[in-house]
Order: structure tokens, then C-alpha cells, then sequence
């Protein structure tokens, strides 16, 4: 059995060596120079980095989920409890426990911190638990196959045992506030102690774990910085007393006065005096968000975005770690033995072993560097597209907002809310990380094998005038490319100046003999210029689609089958969903109805009626700076214009009438009948 050694090669190969180059005899590279079992000489061999040993966490893994999962369960016991009660009377302890909401999804006045922190936290532990061997450090397990059953547990278990911190914030109240501070500072401050104690571990990188968990511990600081704030909002008696509900009206009430003024605002903010950075940034700003008075992103798009900023960084971050210091690593250790090894295989780079060792070292540096470029390449690419799509969607919905039919994509049966769309919606942003994971990867292998053989056969054969492959293919084939180049550039001008005649700015065809005598006698050539066309297009499909794999508004398919592409159906029911759920006509409409004194004694509101609550519709209706002398003609077009929006809304045509389904349905009328 051959055994390779490390450092320099024995004293008797290496007087060997010597000797023959002395008497000019050429070095034999043959295996019969290999020793076997042989020690090696320890002197300049590569010392191996420094283990990492096995840090002991002083409040181990098992305890810290031992403890915070039952507090979180009673956290969501309590909180249950104070819904009931708060929901349906004061007196009320029996009957089922209301479980809390994690958040209004579907609201757009709701804040956007909670739900971005608390779901960023979760997607950290799940980037963690696919390396991590004990999926539920409170369970031990006996055997290696098992993992896969736990690690399929714990995609429940950690869900679970984040709820209370996003639910605490729905309660709004002061109870939900301090359970909030308890277990944000339970989970930041275990998580903080750890990564203290211990930020080196032997797996993958010495500091990957510290690195992967950086999302893990911003959004728990968050969270103990927020909940304290409202807590202390509550004491204090800042907070507004009105409850949602007021919130709401006046967000899509703001909307609402903006769309029916009449007057198109560029922007809800102007920069004073700009520098070029400032300039720089609003224009970048600008194009994510062209901010519009009342109307903001969901907030599934604000979650799907936060998430895959984090896909992007856990990605990279896997990527560079596993394989740049493996590479560093071999760059280092390379010794006089990879001569042998070439050898073996036939290669011989140079008669010199200082250069041959020289020149592998530089291969090994230029392949780290191409893997490099490629890893940033694709993740400037994916964050590229991932802004594009936040231009797309934004489009999208002012569309839909507007009654715009949808551009393609899968029609639906029915006009009102379906089992596909709301499937669609709640799958939405679980599609969307995943496709950004798979796209980057994607475009990570194809970056990095096009920039290995653009390297390797084309830059360093030029610098180095070695291993010139691909330039001698070409020479020799230079009479078969130039044939192709010539036919294409003949047909060209053939087109252009031989079977194209100008009369009166009128262009004819001409010369139609010599036209077909020509297609006959090109057409073998033009079977190989084919050949290479459809190579190019194959690679142009390919990379196109793999640039835009994380765009889940842009369909790889032609428009006659897109509904085959499930991302893309996946998007239109997704839209589908939010507009006929959160149209803010439709609930500024809403909101109009609820302050009629009809409304108010249904709802069974608790406040005595006022008179200024009759006209408050027609405030909402008014511009932002109305005028005193307002006519009553003016207040009839905004009541017309109210009337044609709620009209053209899309999601309100399932709760209509079917007598206007038909022509009547946007203010058609029919035709008058014959006498």
C-alpha cells in the first residue's frame, strides 16, 4: 500500500534527486521513487490549526428549552384567558380558551417590527437546525437515524415556542406587555450568554455558529427594546385610546381622499437641498417605493422581502465558509509530493519542482477567487431581482386597486375568495424564501463553472502562453468558423441591399430568383449556424432563467400555459387574496357604514351618538384642505366617484345582486328596445 508523506522527502531520495541532476540525467517520476512506511520528517511540515475543543455551556441547551417552553406555554394560557375575557364580557371564565392571533396579516395599519423580528428569529433557528445533530436538546437521542424524525418535530416545536412573542403584541394590553418583557429578555439574554461563553465550535467554521445566529439575536434585542417601550407608552398614558379600528379608518381614509381629490402627488417626501448621496439614495429609494399618500406594501411582502434578505446572508455566509478555508487550507499545505501526483497522471508542468509547486498554488487561488466573484455575483443578482419584484408587485396592486384586470395568469372560477387563493396566501412567503435559497444556489454553480473555464482556457492561457487548448481547437477549426461567420454576414447584406427595392419610402421584395437560388445553396451552412444558434439560445433560456428563478411574479412559461408554473400561480391567487381582502375603498366603505347611527345601534356601540358623527363620512370624503364654500355639486361628484370605485372593485362583485351581473354590472346601460 503506497502511503503519501507530508514536508520534505527523505535523505536518500533527496541525494538521489541531487545526483541525477548533476549528471543531467532527467528526474524519474515514476511510483518506484515513493517510499512506503516511511516516517515523515517532522521539521517543515504544515502544523495543522489548533483544535477546537468542546465548550460546556454553564446553562446547558436542554435546561434553557426545559424552562422557556412551559413559561411559554403558560404565556399562551394567560393570554388566551384575557381575550376570552376581554372579547366576550368581564364576568366570563368559562367556556374554551380564545387563542390569541399572532398578528393581522391582512391589516395594513398594523406595526411591521413585531412580525418582521419574530419571524426573522424563527427562520434562524430553522438555518441552524439543518446542521445542528440535536434537533430538541431536551430530548436525548439514542441513535443517529433518528435525527430525521426529531429534526421533522422541531419544524413544529420552534413555532410553538415563538408564538407568545409575537402574540403578546395582538393582546394590546398591559399584561400582554409584561409577558412580552419576560420572555424577549428570557430568550435574548440565554441566546447573548451563549454565544459569549462559547463562539468558537468545531462545525463547518469556528465562528459560523456566532455568524448564523446575528439575525437570531437583532431581532430578539428588538423585541426586548419594543416591548419595554410599550409597556412603559401604557403607564405613562401616551397611547391613544382609540382601538384599531381608528387606525384603520384613518389609513384607508387617507387613501381614499387621495385617489377621489383628483390631484396626483409625486411623493410624500422631498428632499431640501440634496448632496449627490442624498440624490443617490432617493433615487434608489424611489425605485423600490415611489412613496403615494395612504397606500403601503402588505404586509406578506414586507415579510417575504425581510426573509429573503436573511435567505441571502445564511446562504452566503454556508457557502463561504465551507469552502474558501478548505481551499486556503490545501493552498498551504502544497509540498513537493503534488509533483509525483501530477506526475502519475501524466501531467508535467514544468522540470522545476519550486515552479511546479508555484504554479498550483496559483491555481488554487485563482479557483477561490472565481468561487468568490461567482458568490457575489449571484448575491448582488438575487438582491437585484428581489427589488425588481418589489417594483412589480407594487404595480401590481395599484392596478388591482384600481380594477384592473389581471395581465395573464390563472382565471378563477368564481369572483369571490376561494380554497386555491387563500392556500396561495398563506403559502406565499414560505415559496418565496424557498425559491431565493434554490435560486441562489443555482446561480452559485453556474457562475462558478463559467467563471473556472472562462478562467482556466481562456485568462491564464493568455498571460501564461501555456495550455493553450482552446485557441489551438479554434486554429485548427478556423476554416469551419470563418465559413459560418462569412455565410451570416452574405445573408445579411444579401437581405439588405440585393432583395430590398425602395419606391416611394415603400420597401418590395426583389430579385426573388437569386433569392431562392441562395436559400437552396446555404441551406446545409444554415443547418450549422442553426446548430450553434440553438447552443446560444439553450445557454441564454438558461441563464435567464436561472438569474430570475427567485422572481415569483414573473413567469417561465408563455402565456398560453403560465398556470403551469406553480410559482407563478401561486403570486396571482396571492394578489387575488390581499385585494379582495384589504381593498382600502372597500374598507374605507366599510368603516362609513359602521358610523351610520343605523350601524352604531347593531354593533351595540357604547358611546351616545353626537352629531358631528353624521356628517363624518363626508369628511372622509373631503380633500385634506377643503374649502369653506364647498357646493353641493362637488359633494355629489365625490359621492359618484365613491360609488364607481366601489363598482370597479373586484372583490366586492361576489356580494352583488346577480340582477347586476350582467350589463348593468359597471354602469352599462341597455339598449333601448324597438318600437
Amino acid at each position: 500500500m503506497l502511503v503519501r508523506h507530508k514536508g520534505k522527502l527523505p535523505g536518500k531520495m533527496s541525494s538521489l534527486a541531487s545526483a541525477n541532476q548533476s549528471s543531467g540525467e532527467p528526474e524519474d517520476y515514476s511510483y518506484g521513487n515513493w517510499y512506503i512506511d516511511e516516517p515523515t520528517s517532522g521539521g517543515d511540515a504544515s502544523q495543522p490549526d489548533k483544535a477546537i475543543l468542546a465548550c460546556q455551556h454553564s446553562f446547558p441547551p436542554s435546561l434553557y428549552h426545559t424552562c422557556l417552553a412551559p413559561l411559554s406555554l403558560a404565556t399562551i394560557l394567560l393570554l388566551s384567558l384575557l381575550v376570552k375575557r376581554r372579547k366576550l364580557c368581564l364576568g366570563c371564565w368559562h367556556g374554551t380558551f380564545g387563542l390569541p392571533s399572532p398578528w393581522d396579516f391582512l391589516a395594513e395599519e398594523s406595526g411591521r417590527l413585531v412580525p418582521v423580528a419574530v419571524f426573522g428569529i424563527l427562520f434562524t433557528n430553522l438555518c441552524v437546525l439543518g446542521l445542528d445533530d440535536d434537533p430538541l436538546p431536551f430530548v436525548p437521542i439514542s441513535s443517529p437515524a433518528g435525527q430525521g424524525y426529531w429534526k421533522t418535530l422541531a419544524l413544529l416545536y420552534y413555532p410553538a415556542l415563538y408564538y407568545p412573542l409575537i402574540a403578546c403584541a395582538t393582546v394590546q394590553h398591559q399584561a400582554g406587555y409584561i409577558l412580552g418583557c419576560l420572555l424577549s429578555w428570557a430568550h435574548c439574554g440565554v441566546q447573548i450568554w451563549h454565544k459569549v461563553e462559547c463562539p468558537e465550535t468545531a462545525k463547518v467554521y469556528r465562528y459560523y455558529s456566532l455568524l448564523v445566529s446575528l439575525p437570531l439575536l437583532s431581532g430578539l434585542v428588538l423585541l426586548s427594546l419594543w416591548y419595554p417601550v410599550q409597556l412603559l407608552r401604557c403607564w405613562s398614558g401616551k397611547t391613544a385610546p382609540a382601538g384599531p379600528e381608528v387606525v384603520e379608518e384613518s389609513y384607508y381614509g387617507d387613501y381614499l381622499r387621495h385617489v377621489l381629490s383628483g390631484k396626483r402627488s409625486k411623493g410624500s417626501f422631498t428632499v431640501t437641498n440634496p448632496n449627490f448621496a442624498s440624490r443617490v439614495l432617493f433615487c434608489f429609494l424611489s425605485y423600490i417605493y415611489i412613496p403615494q399618500r395612504g397606500f403601503r406594501l402588505p404586509l406578506k411582502l414586507i415579510l417575504s422581502a425581510t426573509l429573503a434578505a436573511i435567505t441571502i446572508y445564511q446562504e452566503a455566509l454556508l457557502f463561504l465558509v465551507a469552502f474558501v478555508p478548505i481551499l486556503q487550507k490545501a493552498r498551504a499545505g502544497i509540498t513537493e509530493e503534488v509533483t509525483y501526483l501530477l506526475a502519475g497522471f501524466g501531467l508535467v508542468l514544468s522540470e522545476d519542482k519550486l515552479e511546479v509547486i508555484e504554479l498550483v498554488k496559483y491555481y488554487l487561488w485563482a479557483l477561490e477567487v472565481c468561487y468568490v466573484s461567482a458568490l457575489v455575483l449571484s448575491c448582488l443578482l438575487t438582491f437585484l431581482m428581489l427589488t425588481r419584484s418589489m417594483v412589480t408587485h407594487r404595480a401590481n396592486l395599484r392596478a388591482r386597486h384600481c380594477g384592473a384586470a389581471p395581465d395573464g395568469g390563472p382565471k378563477p372560477q368564481r369572483q369571490g375568495v376561494s380554497a386555491t387563493a387563500i392556500f396561495c396566501w398563506m403559502s406565499f412567503s414560505g415559496y418565496q424564501t424557498a425559491f431565493v435559497c434554490l435560486g441562489l444556489f443555482l446561480q452559485q454553480v453556474v457562475f462558478f463553472l463559467g467563471f473556472v473555464v472562462f478562467t482556466f482556457l481562456v485568462i491564464i492561457p493568455i498571460l501564461y502562453s501555456r495550455n493553450l487548448l482552446l485557441f489551438r481547437m479554434l486554429e485548427s477549426m478556423w476554416p469551419f468558423w470563418l465559413t459560418l461567420v462569412l455565410a451570416v454576414i452574405v445573408q445579411n447584406l444579401a437581405a439588405r441591399w440585393a432583395f430590398l427595392e425602395s419606391h416611394h419610402d415603400q420597401r418590395e421584395l426583389t430579385n426573388r430568383k437569386a433569392l431562392y437560388s441562395i436559400t437552396f445553396l446555404l441551406f446545409p451552412i444554415n443547418v450549422l449556424v442553426g446548430i450553434i444558434v440553438g447552443i446560444c439560445r439553450m445557454a441564454i433560456s438558461t441563464l435567464f432563467n436561472v438569474i430570475h428563478f427567485c422572481q415569483m411574479d414573473l413567469s417561465f412559461l408563455c402565456h398560453g400555459v403560465d398556470t403551469l408554473d406553480p410559482g407563478y400561480r401561486t403570486y396571482c391567487y396571492y394578489l387575488k387574496m390581499e385585494v379582495s381582502q384589504s381593498h382600502p375603498a372597500m374598507r374605507a366603505f366599510c368603516f362609513l357604514l359602521l358610523q351610520s347611527p343605523g350601524s352604531r345601534g347593531l354593533a351595540g356601540a357604547q358611546a351616545v351618538l353626537r352629531p358631528s358623527d353624521v356628517e363624518e363620512g363626508i369628511h372622509l370624503l373631503q380633500t385634506k384642505n377643503p374649502a369653506r364654500n364647498t357646493t353641493k355639486s362637488k359633494q355629489s361628484r365625490v359621492r359618484w366617484g365613491l360609488a364607481y370605485t366601489l363598482i370597479r372593485n373586484p372583490s366586492l362583485l361576489a356580494f352583488r345582486k346577480k340582477t347586476l351581473a350582467g350589463p348593468l354590472a359597471n354602469g352599462n346601460q341597455p339598449n333601448p328596445s324597438k318600437p
